[in-house]
């Protein structure tokens, strides 16, 4: 027991001893300030009220590390909305104050630190979001509608009109040259060549298969020699045929495009004016009540 109690009183008076040692440092620095002839003194409401420049660079450093602290402080996002609000209106506040202090120092004689001073930007390199002056910090750029309100909108492609995309369209991409384009020429002669190969490997392949079959039936195989050149002579004729309907198509078009014979007498114009004006001199007569004679004279009516 006489051990604990000597503990306790000894902890007991280092505690004052602490007490006592940052009471003494706070009173030697006031006589310290006290001797310099500044003493404790509170920052002007307004930069305009300070005439000095050393003070308004002393308020203005002052203003920077209170910026400082609430940058730090509102990292953290644990915080909550409301205090992180708080604390971003208070920063943008103390902005505003360093603002004033730095134009107050250059009103004084001292640097323009506003023209000197670069843009704000994040840890990552970006420049601050916001807008009208007011900035977001650390945990307040997440804050709901924050993020929104600055996220940059894609693009949107202009919609070409109808003229703009017929004006890059060329006779190429009809077709209309492909027959003047020897390299194209070229693979499509080797394109069908391996075509027409393929396919003659894939009907010789079939005639051995249908061979193979009949040996397993015990059929004759040879019998089926007739039916296969049946069909090539069917393939040929069918080939033969389709290329006599092109030649006739061809023949039917160039007898299209020549000048038509008509199979009836047709009258010139001097023959058609004529019968017109022969037309009208009988009705003519018929309203004046004259009736043709048989030979070609009038005769009026009894």
């Amino acid at each position: 027991r006489a051990r604990g109690g000597a503990s306790r009183g000894s902890r007991t008076m280092a505690r004052n001893e602490e007490k006592a040692m940052s009471l003494l440092n706070k009173w030697v620095t006031m006589k310290s300030e006290f001797a310099k002839g500044g003493g404790p003194q509170r920052r002007p409401y307004l930069a305009t009220e300070c005439d000095d420049l050393r003070q308004a660079e002393r308020w203005r450093l002052d203003v920077i590390k209170e910026v400082s602290k609430g940058i730090g402080e509102i990292q953290n996002a644990g915080l909550g909305e409301h205090r992180i609000r708080d604390l971003n209106d208070q920063i943008n506040k103390l902005l505003r104050e360093k603002f004033h202090w730095q134009k107050r120092i250059r009103e004084l004689g001292g640097p323009d630190y506003n023209a000197i001073e670069p843009r704000s930007f994040d840890a990552d390199g970006r420049e601050l979001p916001g807008g009208g002056g007011y900035k977001y910090f650390g945990a307040a750029k997440e804050l709901p509608g924050v993020r929104e309100l600055f996220q940059a909108e894609a693009p949107q492609r202009p919609r070409r009109t109808r003229a703009q995309i017929y004006k890059t369209i060329t006779p190429d991409y009809y077709g209309y040259r492909d027959e003047d384009d020897e390299d194209l020429l070229r693979k499509e002669a080797l394109a069908e060549k391996e075509a027409i190969e393929e396919a003659d490997a894939q009907h010789q392949r079939l005639k051995r298969q249908r061979r193979e079959i009949r040996e397993k039936n015990g059929e004759n195989p040879d019998d089926t020699e007739d039916s296969d050149e049946g069909e090539d002579d069917a393939a040929a004729m069918a080939a033969a045929a389709h290329s006599n309907f092109g030649e006739a198509m061809a023949r039917a078009s160039a007898a299209s495009s020549t000048v038509a014979k008509a199979h009836v007498p047709v009258p010139s114009q001097d023959e058609v004016k004529q019968a017109i004006l022969d037309h009208r001199k009988q009705q003519l007569l018929q309203q004046l009540g004259v009736a043709p004679s048989s030979d070609g004279g009038n005769e009026e009516k009894s």
